[in-house]
């Protein structure tokens, strides 16, 4: 039965007896057959090479799918796009109705049919004609042809996946990029008890300590401490270009003076030109994004251009193209949020006051822009402040082509709140915001701040509390 089976197997020509051997000795193991769903490719295009020396299909109806998303300038046609070329790469040599080495130590790959020939069918149970329903029917199919191997069916959509463990097929969520640890971004401020009156008396007296052994195993590139003797108190930062801890101060930044610790933290990083890409995470209403547009402001003279951007979000499944009115009245609704910030800074001074006339200067000449990210994408981002709202609805691919666009003399700022997530194929563990939190903290060029004290109003915070 194994050797028949074997038989079904197109070797290209690239592969040499000794890794034919290999795999097929991989195939006696029996490894899972992993069925993809669209939303698992344009979450990650490099995803059909992601499940080690498993075995990988895609249904038919998925390659529909990718066909409807190839053409657009998004980071989904992006992926759709990136995943036909690799498939049609594959089938160069062979049928993609067998199965195709994906290469060494990795598995097989082939496209799967929906043709139910015995027991059950998703379209009956539940309506027929629904792409989801024929996905479903291709996992049971394979799980009838391959009986041997355990079908798994991918997707980053719950329901769909709910639907096929109630007929009985294995569903799982697409695990590559997702976060296990949530401590370090969740985590509030670190405060260090006991100290030496001296340390927290040098510390207001020369602004800094030589000595960072305080910091214990708490010493981090770029952390942010609350240091305590007593009644005594310091805010602090451990600087790893120069490797000492330097006094934080609560400074104005445009009109705008931090409320709390965390809020002054979070100036300090952002004003901090050494400091190249800050993300700032928390509930609504605690100045992460007002934070960010008043810190670039301030530093305008340094830039060229300051860019605010937020992805948006289609709302009830439908495409911006649905909403009413030209391409500018489609996206004002999305933008709103950040205009508001605007004009809050704007309101702190007088109409013929210095900085209210910068700002709309500024605006006039397109040195501050507000725009849905779509829009910048492909686009050199050198000498640019860039600052990314809602970064919690980017996918980590998104974030990392982001940040792999920035040139000489570019700071980025991400914000958002990983807990207030609008897509439906992202979560608090498999976002891009905390994607990039988890892997960049500790480095020196990158600094994390979690504000948690809401600050815009009593009723807010009630709201963000209780409800």
């Amino acid at each position: 039965m194994l050797m028949n089976h074997f038989l079904k197997v197109k070797i290209p020509y690239f592969y040499s007896d000794i890794d034919l051997h290999v795999n097929l000795i991989n195939m006696a193991k029996k490894q899972k057959i992993f069925v993809l769903d669209t939303s698992v490719l344009l979450h990650d295009h490099q995803a059909i090479t992601s499940f080690a020396n498993h075995w990988v299909a895609i249904p038919i109806t998925v390659l529909e799918e990718l066909d409807k998303f190839k053409v657009g300038n998004d980071t989904k046609n992006f992926s759709a796009r990136e995943v036909i070329r690799f498939i049609d790469k594959l089938s160069t040599n062979a049928s993609l109705q067998e199965w195709i080495p994906l290469g060494k130590e990795r598995g097989f790959f082939k496209i799967v049919l929906d043709n139910i020939s015995s027991g059950l069918d998703a379209e009956k149970v539940f309506s027929e004609g629904k792409n989801d329903h024929k996905i479903i029917n291709a996992g049971l199919t394979l799980q009838h042809q391959e009986p041997k191997k355990e079908v798994v069916l991918v997707s980053k959509d719950i329901n769909l996946r709910i639907k096929a463990k109630s007929l009985g097929l294995t569903a799982e969520d697409f695990e590559a990029g997702k976060v296990s640890d949530m401590k370090p971004i969740d985590e509030s401020l670190i405060t260090i008890e006991n100290l030496e009156s001296e340390s927290i008396r040098e510390l207001f007296t020369k602004g800094h300590l030589d000595d960072t052994s305080i910091l214990g195993n708490a010493k981090t590139p770029n952390g942010y401490y609350i240091l305590k003797n007593g009644k005594s108190s310091s805010l602090a930062y451990y600087n790893p270009f120069i490797d000492r801890i330097e006094r934080v101060e609560k400074e104005f930044i445009y009109g705008i003076k931090p409320k709390n610790a965390e809020q002054a933290f979070a100036v300090n990083a952002l004003m901090n030109p050494e400091i190249k890409l800050v993300t700032l995470q928390g509930v609504a209403g605690t100045g992460k994004t007002l934070l960010a547009l008043a810190s670039a402001l301030e530093q305008c003279k340094m830039y060229q251009q300051i860019i605010l951007a937020r992805p948006i979000v289609p709302l009830s499944n439908k495409e911006i193209g649905y909403l009413p009115g030209d391409a500018n009245e489609k996206i004002s609704p999305y933008m709103e949020p950040l205009w508001d910030n605007l004009k809050f800074i704007k309101s702190q001074f007088g109409e013929n006051e210095k900085k209210h006339r910068n700002i709309v200067e500024m605006l006039a000449e397109e040195k501050i822009i507000i725009t849905p990210l779509a829009f910048i994408r492909g686009r050199s981002l050198s000498n640019i402040i860039f600052i990314v709202d809602e970064a919690q609805n980017l996918t980590p691919h998104e974030v990392k082509t982001i940040i792999t666009r920035a040139g000489e003399g570019t700071k980025i700022i991400f914000t958002g709140d990983i807990h207030q997530i609008d897509s439906p194929y992202l979560d608090e563990h498999s976002n891009g915001l905390t994607y990039l939190i988890d892997r960049l903290k500790g480095q020196k060029l990158f600094a994390h701040i979690k504000l948690e004290k809401g600050e815009r109003s009593e009723l807010a915070n009630l709201a963000n509390e209780l409800l």
